[in-house]
């Protein structure tokens, strides 16, 4: 398969070096930016070719993946159809629901598959952590999702960029739909930089998920409370953490309580986006079903955008009874 890179930022480059590493399943043919000066830099630095345009790359190519701003999603995408590319899109798959649905339909209509960046779902942890509560009665959900600010994070949706992967994470684990939620946050420059969603289940259980740019240090953990079990998770260094009651054991010593087990697991590294990558690959190449089909974006998509509207709402309604006193 003849696959290209449109966007060579900090994961647009992550997607030229897996693709690279993956020869045996792709051939590069090569990258655009309309940064010229970073689109030479990593055309330099892994030996790729660089178009001079888009639709000079779309010509010559099977598979693209889009790793530009949001904002250019639907756009490109649009350019991908009407060449007859197949598209992995970075998620969230574009700025708004009705854009990613006319995306989807377009793309069938001409036999091509459209996959979203969820990448998350790759992650051995995340499978090991799913087939763990198969036999387990959740009762909730804490999902902390945070990094320190950085400037090119200046006018973007926590989130849009941070909490979506949590989102479709929870689609994952979770054995019921979304019932209801709401959220609370802080706005700088207009966008949500610190955000805290409750989500209720139809099953009963809940989620707390909190996501941030405001972080001192990075932080990537799932913590799932059961009715056996506590399981935490750390996704940044592959370990997890197991408490488990010993039923029909006593600790009379400590007051007749249940014993309760420890056990740690280490899972270790795996490439997620070359994992991510190569299934995209066989998928088109295959003409098999997609892992992250471009529904499961909008599904995601969706339910950030209502997030981000309780804290914008919220926000504007504290404004307003502020601006009242």
């Amino acid at each position: 398969m003849k696959v290209g890179v449109i966007g060579t930022g900090s994961m647009g480059e992550k997607h030229v070096r897996a693709y690279s590493a993956l020869s045996n399943y792709c051939h590069l043919i090569g990258i655009y930016d309309n940064n010229k000066t970073r689109a030479k830099e990593i055309s330099n630095k892994y030996e790729v070719t660089l178009f001079e345009s888009i639709t000079e790359l779309l010509k010559v190519v099977d598979i693209v993946s889009i790793v530009v701003p949001t904002e250019y999603h639907y756009e490109i995408g649009l350019l991908c159809i009407k060449y007859n590319v197949h598209m992995l899109i970075e998620k969230p798959i574009t700025n708004n629901v009705n854009e990613a649905n006319e995306l989807i339909q377009k793309a069938k209509e001409k036999g091509l598959k459209i996959q979203v960046g969820h990448i998350e779902l790759y992650n051995p942890l995340i499978n090991i952590l799913k087939h763990m509560l198969v036999n387990e009665k959740v009762i909730a959900f804490d999902v902390h999702r945070m990094s320190p600010y950085d400037q090119r994070l200046e006018t973007v949706d926590v989130v849009q960029d941070l909490m979506i992967h949590d989102i479709y994470i929870l689609k994952e684990l979770a054995t019921s739909e979304i019932s209801n939620l709401c959220a609370l946050g802080q706005i700088i420059n207009n966008t949500p930089k610190h955000a805290s969603a409750i989500i209720k289940f139809r099953d009963g259980s809940v989620a707390h998920l909190t996501a941030s740019f405001k972080s001192v240090k990075k932080i990537r953990t799932i913590r799932v409370f059961t009715e056996k079990s506590i399981i935490s998770a750390n996704l940044l260094n592959g370990h997890i953490e197991v408490i488990k009651t010993v039923e029909g054991y006593k600790d009379f010593q400590n007051n007749n309580a249940d014993i309760q087990r420890t056990e740690i697991i280490e899972v270790p590294y795996i490439d997620s986006l070359k994992l991510q990558l190569g299934d995209f690959i066989n998928s088109v190449k295959n003409d098999t079903p997609l892992t992250v089909k471009g529904e499961d974006g909008v599904n995601a998509l969706a339910i950030c955008n209502r997030i981000s509207s309780y804290i914008k709402e919220s926000e504007k309604s504290l404004k307003n009874k502020n601006s009242k006193q």
